[in-house]
């Protein structure tokens, strides 16, 4: 029998929601296949604050570190916006992740046919999108120097190094060779040194190591205008912290909802994964947020962890359900009723389950 320890961080807001429903999920499609899950529960964000006094408390750290993955619901709330800087919730986070070592952000976007219609933009610019956001995670403007003199200068550095650029480009290459081959760098080369830095090191890699694909540079300003007139036409995408923080977002509206993309993170001593949503304080304790970001999260920790036949069939009964017409309330039409944040889960939890049984049944 596979055994695997998980850390669970459920977080603030509609965390714990969403991430308890996918557990369930997990739960039953690794019961399923003979797999234990053995996850312990810890405090991070407002949650931790409220607990211990800190963000990113020592014993949830180190949970993290000792842990073979872990997941996490979301940060944040009204409760801590008057914390000062080293005390947000959003420290946890970040903290986090350079503890981790997990300086790369994959986000995955897809646009299923069952979601085309509740996507912003018209069918026939959105159909087809399938597209990768690769984020330098640990580097940039949210970890270089700043200085704030309240109410009168506050200065932010976005620094990075050739290393640093070069292990996230790897990471976008290779990603890149498993799918379709095309990588667009994104920057603001005509500004920023520090773009011309990034522009220059993804150049040559490419030139050095990846010269079987194919490269695109865009500024960042016309890469979110791409985003919305071309999605379908993107591959892999390549981008620093903070215009990938953007970026992504911009591109989670794709499918119609942020609360459908999930995310994961690794590159150091663990793996994080985690939906692409925040904490969504006005719905929380609800039951109505929108749980597929943390279902597909789920997901991709189960790849993570070599169990790919099990992260598939969650992804397989996802894609059946929405097929079949179910939605939470973010992305319900009629004549459908919206489901709430477990119901929904649930019939994802029976799709997964038949998914797995029809796999396991010889033709």
């Amino acid at each position: 029998m596979r055994t695997y320890h998980l850390a669970w961080l459920p977080g603030d807001g509609i965390g714990p929601a969403v991430t308890a429903a996918a557990l369930d999920v997990l739960h039953a499609v690794t019961e399923a296949a003979g797999v234990t899950l053995q996850v312990t529960e810890h405090p991070v964000g407002g949650a931790g604050l409220d607990a211990a006094g800190d963000p990113l408390p020592p014993a949830t750290e180190a949970a993290c570190l000792a842990a073979d993955a872990t997941f996490l619901g979301a940060v944040g709330g009204p409760a801590w916006t008057e914390a000062p800087p080293s005390r947000r919730p959003e420290q946890g986070l970040l903290r986090l992740r350079q503890a981790l070592g997990a300086f790369a952000n994959l986000r995955p976007v897809q646009v299923p046919a069952a979601l085309v219609g509740a996507s912003p933009l018209r069918a026939e610019r959105v159909s087809g999108t399938d597209l990768l956001i690769v984020r330098e995670l640990t580097g940039g403007l949210y970890f270089g120097a700043s200085t704030y003199v309240a109410g009168q200068q506050a200065s932010s550095t976005m620094a990075y190094t050739a290393a640093e650029i070069q292990r996230i480009g790897r990471v976008a290459f290779d990603q890149a060779r498993a799918r379709r081959g095309q990588v667009t760098s994104v920057d603001k080369a005509n500004v920023l040194a520090v773009s011309r830095l990034w522009r220059s090191v993804i150049t040559e890699l490419h030139r050095r190591e990846y010269p079987d694909l194919t490269l695109e540079h865009l500024y960042v300003d016309n890469a979110a205008m791409q985003l919305v007139q071309r999605p379908a036409s993107f591959d892999v995408v390549v981008t620093a912290n903070l215009f990938g923080d953007i970026l992504s977002d911009l591109a989670a509206t794709l499918p119609g909802s942020l609360g459908v993309l999930p995310s994961a993170s690794f590159g150091g001593t663990g793996a994080l994964f985690e939906p692409v949503h925040g904490s969504a304080p006005d719905l929380a304790g609800q039951d109505q947020a929108n749980p597929m970001a943390a279902l597909l999260s789920g997901a991709l920790l189960l790849d993570h962890l070599g169990e790919r036949a099990l992260g598939q069939a969650v992804r397989t009964g996802v894609g059946t359900v929405l097929a079949a017409g179910h939605r939470t309330a973010d992305l319900v039409q009629p004549p459908h009723e919206a489901l709430g944040t477990h119901a929904f889960a649930k019939q994802v939890r029976g799709a997964a389950l038949e998914a797995l049984q029809a796999a396991a049944t010889p033709s």
